[in-house]
């Protein structure tokens, strides 16, 4: 008898899962992440086409600020291949947050500043 317990059709083969994660390169993990907090930045800022449906500037705040502290954090682990085009979406990204901000922040406050530095728009 096996310790081992059957696997229904509705539950995940985390084993199947585990060694299709292995086979992953690092940075196509890094910048994969990279671009779904992007993504998701862009619904919160209103940048698709649902408009201000999904709009909530607290939520893209905290995304552009984790997105920023992942570029930063990873910049000498991916190269500039990488890096540049992930670097010009979160400019366009902070640039964003500032034009939809009623009251703007200070340059060097806003999301992700901590790590880019001032972003002027």
């Amino acid at each position: 008898m096996s310790d081992t317990p059957p696997q229904s059709p509705e539950s995940p083969d985390f084993d199947a899962m585990t060694r299709d994660i292995a086979e992953v390169p690092a940075v196509e993990v890094i910048v994969t992440v990279a671009v779904n907090l992007m993504s998701a930045a862009a619904v919160k800022l209103g940048l698709t086409e649902e408009g201000d449906t999904y709009k909530d500037l607290d939520e893209a705040r905290k995304l552009i600020h984790a997105l920023a502290g992942l570029l930063d954090g990873s910049a000498t682990e991916i190269s500039s291949f990488h890096a540049a085009p992930l670097r010009d979406g979160l400019k366009s990204l902070q640039l964003a947050f500032r034009e939809a901000s009623l009251v703007p922040d200070e340059p060097g406050q806003g999301p992700g500043e901590k790590y880019t530095g001032p972003i002027y728009g």
